[in-house]
């Protein structure tokens, strides 16, 4: 058996544990995870925010500085845009929810490691499931190399992989580095509106 495909299914043997405990469960096991090292310099593991019926789940990259110490994802100035996009979107509180591919902070934000995104795939896959929004959002390409690395997702196109509708938009900190970019992720919303709404 390939290695990829054997990692894939213990990813999946292990997600369906998680699943099987329920959320609290997967809560806990985040925070006492010690599978990689990315948590012996966290001071907060960062597991979520938003609803637990979310229509549309956002899976951003990694924690940073302010989520690291608050223990909240999307808390400090990518959090602003991401609440800009939302309202954008004409999302409710109740309509969406936010994760991130690894929830303990890369030293210096630097981007997580594929060793650190297989260490906590497991935990990625059992919040989908928990959670099951109609529709995932990848921000941006770390997103989608954890949630899909087998593919390549175009921009603003919405894609079924494995059962599971999955859009990629820009990560809203890319929209503080490059604002021309935020008129073309309006674009792109505008066109796929009709996923949530």
């Amino acid at each position: 058996m390939p290695d990829g495909k054997k990692d894939s299914e213990d990813f999946e043997a292990r997600a369906k544990e998680l699943v099987d405990a329920g959320y609290e469960a997967v809560e806990k096991a985040i925070i006492a995870c010690t599978r990689c090292p990315l948590h012996e310099t966290a001071t907060n593991r960062v597991i979520g925010k938003g609803s637990r019926t979310p229509k549309v789940l956002f899976i951003g990259e990694a924690p940073g500085k302010n989520e690291d110490e608050k223990g909240i994802p999307f808390c400090g100035r990518a959090g602003k845009e991401l609440d800009k996009m939302v309202e954008y979107m004409g999302l409710s509180e109740k309509d969406w929810a936010v994760i991130n591919t690894v929830k303990c902070r890369p030293p210096e934000n630097r981007n997580p490691k594929k060793t650190e995104l297989e260490s906590c795939k497991p935990f990625l896959l059992a919040q989908i499931t928990l959670l099951d929004p109609n529709l995932i959002i990848l921000l941006g390409n770390t997103a989608e190399k954890a949630y899909c690395p087998e593919k390549k997702l175009e921009w603003g196109v919405p894609e079924n992989v494995e059962g599971q509708t999955v859009l990629k938009l820009f990560h809203p900190a890319a929209l503080i580095y490059t604002r021309s970019r935020t008129g073309t992720q309006h674009e792109l919303i505008d066109r796929n509106r009709g996923l949530w709404e």
